[in-house]
């Protein structure tokens, strides 16, 4: 019984989810920076703007659209897992891909 009782405790432990985490993404010289390799769902990605030009990081599937005026910042929420491929609308040549584990 006191075996059976330890293996579900460590089952609990190993099958609890990873707390979320919130990553930065730089967009600079118009282009995005480093995209995070371990995202999961309900990460944040935070998407920082350093050039002098209005840009967006918006997924071709519609999952997210943040607007990025000059110097400022914005957030999104990782909500499904799957491989999300981005871009920004002004700037059509800039695009990046966001692999999201569960």
């Amino acid at each position: 019984m006191r075996l059976a009782l330890l293996a579900a405790a460590a089952f609990t432990v190993a099958a609890a989810p990873l707390p979320a985490k919130t990553y930065t993404v730089v967009i600079d010289k118009m282009k995005f920076g480093p995209v995070p390799a371990a995202l999961r769902i309900g990460d944040t990605i935070q998407w920082v703007n350093r050039d002098i030009f209005q840009h967006s990081a918006t997924a071709r599937d519609g999952s997210f659209n943040v607007d990025l005026p000059a110097g400022k910042s914005g957030a999104t929420v990782l909500k499904r897992a799957g491989q999300v491929r981005f871009y920004c609308k002004y700037h059509p040549g800039m695009t990046g891909l966001l692999a999201i584990g569960r």
